[in-house]
């Protein structure tokens, strides 16, 4: 017979599994940036930084960016200065004080830039993209730079808040395209070229196409919050890359998702 207590027995409970960081891109770059940090991240950072790089992998757009930051989520501003991929860039005048781990970097308008340490020339003349996150738009009182080369170093190929207007302009391998009334939005800023005569730029999110022929690069460096050394903007930004063509609109919606996850997640 049965004891009465039998039927009083609860159930076993299965432990519900923890999850843990996997991806091994994304496990060396979490590592790179808690050396620099000097301390751990929050979980929840680690697993958005994972979940934009998985989702870069699922779009088939990672192996694009040959040049890459996130200027969010680490602790410090040496850990935000962690390449994603590629060299590490040099930080020019930048203090802790200009960061803030939910929005990013903020620039001024006379000496704060990076030097992305890629040349303009580093990839293909027919297949390259670079952008940005702004978070902050500049003040456009002038022409502000978000990024790429300077001005009269060859072949055009940067991105700038125009003060007439405001407009954001857009150079791929030197042709300028214009586009009304974006100078100050906020968000994702990119261009990419696809072939000869093919390119696009997007802000605002929405991506206009167009179809003038490239020119070949140089080897003048990227700047990013300025064009090269020069031209410099005051808007605060989060992220940025440089890299092959990609799909722009993939690409926004990454980096997008990626920096209202790290919002919800720090503090």
């Amino acid at each position: 017979m049965l004891s009465p207590l039998y039927g009083q027995l609860s159930p076993l409970r299965v432990p519900t599994k923890v999850r843990e960081v996997a991806d091994t891109d994304a496990l060396a770059y979490i590592a790179a940036v808690q050396a620099a940090d000097g301390q751990d991240l929050e979980d929840s950072v680690k697993f958005a930084y994972e979940d934009f790089i998985l989702g870069c992998k699922s779009d088939g757009i990672w192996g694009s960016l040959k040049a890459a930051c996130i200027l969010a989520g680490a602790r410090t501003l040496p850990g935000i200065l962690v390449p994603l991929v590629g060299t590490a860039p040099t930080n020019n005048n930048f203090v802790s004080a200009d960061y803030n781990r939910k929005t990013g970097l903020k620039g001024n308008t006379t000496t704060k830039y990076i030097n992305a340490q890629r040349a303009i020339n580093a990839d293909p003349q027919n297949s390259h993209h670079y952008g940005v996150y702004v978070t902050e738009a500049p003040t456009l009182t002038t022409t502000r730079g978000f990024i790429g080369n300077a001005p009269g170093t060859g072949v055009n190929n940067y991105m700038q808040g125009f003060s007439n207007n405001p407009n954001f302009q857009a150079y791929n391998r030197h042709p300028v395209a214009s586009v009304s009334n974006q100078g100050l939005t906020l968000g994702y800023k990119g261009t990419s070229r696809s072939a000869s005569n093919a390119w696009s730029v997007r802000s605002g999110g929405a991506t206009t196409n167009f179809s003038t022929a490239s020119v070949t690069p140089n080897s003048s460096a990227f700047g990013v919050f300025a064009r090269g050394t020069t031209t410099f903007a005051d808007a605060r930004m989060s992220f940025y890359s440089i890299g092959e063509h990609l799909n722009l609109t993939l690409l926004d919606t990454r980096v997008s998702n990626l920096m209202t996850a790290l919002a919800a997640a720090i503090p």
